[in-house]
């Protein structure tokens, strides 16, 4: 158990991180399943636009530090390589 003030108030600072983070990475999630929905129904019109919506989210989530730079290049390369198949 934290026992200095400085320790107690990086627990109560953690939480409050913790609950912002998991809540954007969160909305990450959300953006990629509406891609792959659009993916599924076979909407390139849609999932174009999901793409589009998906990509600076990512990108602000690396500038945040909740995902790895690679970890985003590499999901929104697959993504993207999938929309284009669509044809």
């Amino acid at each position: 158990m934290a026992n200095t003030p400085q320790a107690k108030k990086r627990i109560r600072r953690n939480d409050r991180r913790a609950e912002i983070n998991g809540a954007r990475v969160s909305r990450i999630r959300t953006f990629v399943k509406q891609v792959e929905a659009a993916l599924a129904s076979g909407d390139k019109a849609q999932a174009e636009a999901a793409i589009r919506k998906v990509q600076p989210e990512m990108m602000r989530g690396v500038a945040k530090g909740v995902i790895h730079k690679n970890t985003a290049s590499r999901k929104i390369s697959r993504l993207t390589k999938r929309v284009a198949a669509l044809g």
